[in-house]
């Protein structure tokens, strides 16, 4: 299986980038780990509605034109479907079960996707009715595929 997180703006505190570094080399044991970085826009101060609608969509085409076709398309949204541990793992399973060898999630910026890029999920995945900045959502979705790949080979992991 492959997976690829496609993700907007880079990581700027180390401690962020340590900790997706260890969980990359540990999914590296169980599948093929891309992190697709595009670049994000900057967001003035008091910006309108209409100029953060303006700025997710740059940010979303810049997504599009990462995205590969093949790829089953998780994206991260708030109002997607929560799932625990174990119902995430299944899901991870189900897809690679229904022949899809290649799955992408995508992390937004911090004003979130746009409507182009939600309307190309082929899931979409909520981890709170909260916000999250987007850097830390990298290493929480890490770990939790991570999580995902320990419970299905029904090996141990803590709680």
């Amino acid at each position: 299986m492959k997976i690829t997180v496609l993700t907007v703006g880079k990581i700027k505190e180390k401690y962020f980038t340590m900790a997706i570094d260890e969980y990359s080399k540990r999914l590296s044991r169980y599948v093929k780990l891309d992190i697709v970085e595009v670049a994000d826009e900057k967001t003035p101060d008091g910006a309108s509605e209409t100029e953060e609608r303006l700025i997710r969509e740059k940010e979303g085409e810049r997504i599009l034109k990462a995205l590969k076709e093949d790829s089953y398309v998780i994206t991260l949204e708030i109002e997607g479907k929560m799932l625990d541990s174990v119902e995430l793992s299944q899901k991870i399973n189900q897809i690679g079960v229904s022949g899809k060898g290649h799955i992408t999630f995508i992390v937004g910026g911090s004003l979130g996707l746009s409507d182009e890029v939600k309307s190309k999920a082929d899931y979409k995945l909520s981890f709170s009715k909260m916000t999250f900045p987007h850097q830390l959502m990298r290493v929480v979705l890490l770990e939790q595929i991570y999580r995902s790949y320990r419970i299905l080979g029904n090996e141990p992991y803590h709680k």
